[in-house]
């Protein structure tokens, strides 16, 4: 995951403070518990010296409601003077955190890389279509802005949408078949109508996700109209209506899931591809000193840790990646297998490279020994052979 936003932070100079919290506010309990965890990391981070101005900037912002619904977090990065990241997160960070020092805290922040999947969801009927998008900066397709603007229901303007039955026997039938000849077009006018407007959103906001529910029909006419750019991110999901999907708990139920089910199958990718790379062409490399090096060398295209077995100095390993210009990804333990929780696939590789074997990382002798070992006795099989053949 690319994170331009955050590199100008990490080239101001310190000392800076870091904030990652649970700001989930359901009910007046959870809001209360909020106050109380938010005042016990404010003394913290006053007794390391952290300004008071500060300090009530930062309370302002993480106690005032928000219109987010659900589980949700935020992450606060700043300078003595000024608040340089205000980031809302899609889920809570795994653990809470306050951070006082001379470069930010960025694990927290970016161990829920998983779960920054921005989606266009399309709730389609046959006059028309209703358009959420959802940012990994606003986790909520429920509420708060959607960053559409007005853009967020397409009407498509023909308005003939029921067939009829017009009666009067055969000397009708010719009108009866006009009229659904008529209807059958403004269904599709219609659906052209949303196809034009999704395309555009996503050349200009690039979802990772397109998600479509609705009217069937609709659902069908639409499909057919998008460009291949929404066909090849699309999914269909049951049980949206218009103006309403979004106030059924069942059908946020089903795109939770749509979504969860996105999530892992884009980490079981991406561990696929780390280990892909290593057996086939060495474009990755794995262990904390080998990706060092790497960083070093401006090699890393694409930073990986594994969630919860991060090494000593992840902190700077991250920094480091961020300021040049590499991808960040945390993996979930569940996909594990990077030696020492991090890894790094390549821009490029040379003779200089650090090798990519598994006993290498290691810097273990006996292990690299047990992946490629040097006898010098012959193995019994080898002996057995050599008396046959004598």
């Amino acid at each position: 995951m690319k994170l331009p936003w955050l590199k100008p932070a990490l080239e101001r100079s310190g000392p800076f403070t870091s904030v990652h919290l649970d700001t989930t506010r359901t009910d007046p309990h959870s809001a209360a518990e909020l106050e109380t965890r938010w005042s016990q990391m404010r003394s913290s981070l006053a007794a390391d010296g952290a300004p008071d101005d500060l300090l009530t900037r930062i309370e302002e912002t993480v106690l005032s409601p928000s219109p987010i619904g659900g589980r949700h977090g935020r992450t606060i990065i700043a300078t003595d003077d000024e608040i340089l990241i205000d980031r809302v997160l899609p889920v809570p960070p795994l653990q809470e955190s306050v951070h006082r020092g001379e470069s930010p805290q960025l694990l927290p922040l970016l161990q829920l890389t998983p779960f920054a999947v921005s989606q266009l969801l399309i709730v389609v009927d046959r006059a028309g279509a209703d358009l959420h998008l959802r940012a990994p900066e606003n986790p909520s397709i429920a509420q708060g802005p959607n960053g559409l603007g007005a853009d967020d229901t397409v009407e498509g303007g023909h308005d003939e949408l029921h067939k009829a039955n017009l009666g009067g026997g055969t000397q009708h039938g010719w009108r009866a078949n006009n009229y659904e000849a008529r209807v059958e077009d403004s269904w599709e006018r219609n659906a052209d109508a949303v196809a034009e407007k999704v395309d555009r959103i996503v050349r200009e906001h690039d979802p990772d996700m397109v998600l479509l529910s609705g009217d069937v029909r609709a659902m069908s006419l639409c499909k057919d109209a998008v460009g291949r750019e929404v066909r090849e991110r699309l999914q269909e999901v049951s049980g949206g209506t218009r103006g309403v999907a979004l106030e059924r708990d069942s059908f946020r139920e089903v795109v939770a899931r749509t979504t969860r089910e996105f999530i892992d199958e884009r980490q079981r990718a991406l561990s696929e591809r780390f280990h892909e790379s290593q057996a086939r062409d060495g474009a990755s490399v794995g262990g904390a000193r080998e990706v060092g090096q790497a960083l070093d060398r401006g090699q890393v295209e694409e930073l990986i840790f594994v969630s919860g077995t991060e090494p000593d100095g992840i902190e700077s390993v991250l920094r480091r990646a961020i300021l040049t210009d590499a991808s960040v990804s945390a993996l979930e333990a569940e996909f594990d297998g990077i030696p020492e929780g991090v890894g790094a696939l390549l821009r490029w590789r040379d003779e200089a490279t650090p090798s990519n074997r598994i006993g290498s990382m290691s810097g273990d002798t006996q292990r690299e020994d047990a992946v490629e070992p040097e006898r010098e006795e012959p193995s019994p099989r080898a002996e057995e052979e050599e008396q046959l053949r004598s």
